[in-house]
């Protein structure tokens, strides 16, 4: 399946159903009186985040979603039929924009939530609804109510634990492939992956979501080489880790070059917790091992691991640490929501230990 993460739709709810001027006529029965029904509701648009998606592909080939219009109101007091919505489903993770491709209308991250984008129009009154005391025969009906349209733009921002980061050809997808059966193209080029990926990587007897995205260059924040569209997928993420070529020169540059992107895209991402590793070992010396990993911890002032993600070296200890820090953070946030709960309820909160 294409991987597609962006999307500009047009969006168009129906117009409610004119009321109906009717009145009701049958023999021996001389003023029968007004019977127009009302209109039906026009279809709505509504967006719904569903299971089972992970691409917003489908949107490549249908941009225009239009609801129908409510059924006509008709003698005898009978309502129009309303009309059925329009549900767009889109993958956990989407977040709806305006036009403008920056406004935040919502952030679908469970399944089952929905939002209605266009409301349809409300029928309009028939002139049974305008009968009075003085007023017996009335000719007037409604129209319907007019529905709504708009333009939005659809984002995927993948929901993954953690995150791979790191220059082109740095050994993320071959870490990935090692590590989980998702199989990225893998070649000795800049920017074998053009598109990210998601692994399930299993560490002892449990799991977590791994995502690997485009290698970022420097200037990849200001839109520069494929890595800056990307970027957003890894914002979710509660680790980052960040690969660094061990067969290149300068692995102080590459770690300080990756750095100032993620905090020129934005501070949030820059100040998430990372784990720092050194790849292909497997193709340098003990002594060309130490340098450069000590070059890397003095640029880092991080500890940093050393790994060989095709001969399997030191990778499953790296992942235990990735898994113990994912565990972490989620048992933070279960604190905090408890906490807020507790706050409704007005007892008083229990303090997160680690």
């Amino acid at each position: 399946m294409k991987f597609l993460d962006q999307a500009k739709v047009y969006l168009r709810s129906g117009n409610g159903g004119p009321g109906s001027l009717s009145f009701r006529r049958e023999k021996f029965v001389e003023f029968g009186g007004p019977n127009g029904g009302d209109g039906g509701r026009g279809g709505s648009v509504v967006i719904e985040c569903v299971d089972g998606l992970n691409t917003l592909i489908d949107f490549r080939y249908q941009q225009h979603f239009k609801a129908s219009n409510g059924g006509h109101g008709m003698g005898r007091d009978r309502t129009g039929a309303a009309a059925k919505n329009v549900v767009l489903k889109v993958p956990v993770g989407t977040q709806v924009l305006e036009e403008d491709n920056e406004t935040l209308i919502a952030d679908f991250t469970e399944v089952g939530q929905s939002l209605v984008v266009c409301k349809g129009g409300d029928g309009g009154r028939g002139n049974a609804a305008f009968k009075t005391a003085t007023n017996r025969a009335p000719r007037k009906f409604e129209p319907g109510w007019p529905g709504e349209e708009r333009w939005v733009w659809l984002r995927l921002k993948l929901i993954a634990d953690a995150g791979l980061v790191g220059l082109p050809n740095a050994g993320k997808s071959t870490f990935l492939s090692a590590t989980s059966r998702a199989r990225p193209k893998i070649a000795d080029y800049p920017f074998t992956t053009l598109v990210p990926q998601l692994g399930v990587v299993a560490a002892g007897e449990r799991e977590f979501v791994l995502a690997d995205i485009p290698g970022l260059i420097e200037g990849a924040s200001e839109g520069i080489g494929l890595g800056h569209r990307f970027l957003g997928h890894v914002e979710r993420c509660r680790v980052l880790l960040h690969l660094v070529d061990g067969t290149q020169e300068d692995v102080a540059e590459a770690y300080a070059t990756i750095r100032s992107e993620l905090a020129a895209y934005d501070d949030d991402l820059a100040a998430k917790k990372e784990i720092l590793a050194l790849t292909k070992i497997d193709s340098l010396d003990e002594e060309e091992i130490a340098e450069k990993r000590e070059a890397l911890e003095k640029a880092s002032g991080k500890s940093v691991f050393t790994i060989s993600a095709i001969a399997g070296e030191n990778v499953e200890a790296l992942l235990f640490r990735l898994l113990e820090i994912i565990e972490e953070g989620k048992a933070k946030e279960q604190a905090l929501i408890e906490e807020e709960e507790l706050k409704r309820s007005g007892e008083e909160p229990a303090t997160w230990q680690p």
